[in-house]
């Protein structure tokens, strides 16, 4: 059995949420007004400061289907499409970069899973040179979002995407990795063998503390272009990552939607 590595995105690999980050470009775009703007600006300063909590993430989950009910999924892709490495060039953390390279060096499938929405992950998961990727998907149809939200990313949702790539790719569960920075996410790290806190909020550096989890704090936010050319160009090209993906995500989706209905 091979072993996976498992990153949560924000505050993990990302130093600023991924999804608030896209707030003017799709402002922009017209998608959202000026009040999600503010909001979004305002959310990413509690987020930086504090975490998240419980209701915070579920209210977050209502906000989100709430506000892309209606909107035109190609437009959205080509808003993140156009602005990735504007928006998240100066996000991504060296180490963060080195550690990927590391697990992928080992011959470790990365597989990021994020509660951000997929049309952000999978872009960045692509350029990160991760073999999967996997957000919070949101039911599409004619084109557009309805607001449904068929999978949420977050907690023990992130927990039972964990045990279905494993259990579809054979990686043993207790011979791999997982990172992220949020108490939130305890379902993920308790399924690992090698649980890891980074930039740990206070209630997961304390749980990590008295677990003796390692705890890594990543302080060097660099050029994603800088940073992933030099540590993961060759390995993303040699993984086919952007097809690799998409399709897994996608597949593991419609297992989800399938069993929903």
């Amino acid at each position: 059995m091979g072993s996976a590595a498992f990153f949560d995105l924000d505050k993990t690999i990302l130093a600023k949420s991924s999804s608030f980050a896209f707030a003017k470009p799709l402002y922009k775009g017209g998608l959202i007004g000026r009040g999600d703007v503010v909001r979004s600006a305002y959310a990413q300063f509690v987020y930086l400061a504090s975490g998240a909590d419980h209701q915070q993430m579920e209210s977050m989950r209502e906000y989100m289907s709430k506000l892309v009910t209606g909107w035109d999924v190609g437009q959205v892709r080509q808003i993140v499409a156009e602005t990735l490495d504007e928006i998240v060039d100066p996000m991504i953390y060296q180490e963060a970069v080195e550690l990927i390279a590391s697990h992928k060096a080992a011959g470790r499938d990365v597989i990021i899973i994020s509660s951000s929405g997929t049309d952000v992950v999978e872009p960045i998961g692509e350029r990160l040179g991760a073999d999967i990727a996997i957000g919070t998907q949101v039911a599409i149809e004619d084109g557009h979002y309805t607001g449904e939200i068929l999978f949420y990313a977050y907690g023990e949702g992130k927990a039972d995407a964990m045990r279905a790539l494993a259990a579809e790719h054979g990686y043993d569960l207790a011979e791999s990795f997982a990172y992220t920075d949020s108490h939130t996410d305890l379902p993920m790290l308790d399924l690992v063998g090698n649980p890891v806190a980074v930039n740990p909020d206070s209630s997961l550096r304390a749980i990590a503390n008295e677990r003796h989890w390692p705890i890594l704090d990543f302080r060097k936010p660099v050029a994603m272009r800088v940073g992933i050319d030099r540590k993961q160009a060759a390995a993303a090209a040699g993984a086919g990552v952007a097809l690799g993906a998409v399709a897994l995500g996608i597949a593991w989706y419609a297992r989800r939607k399938t069993q929903r209905t």
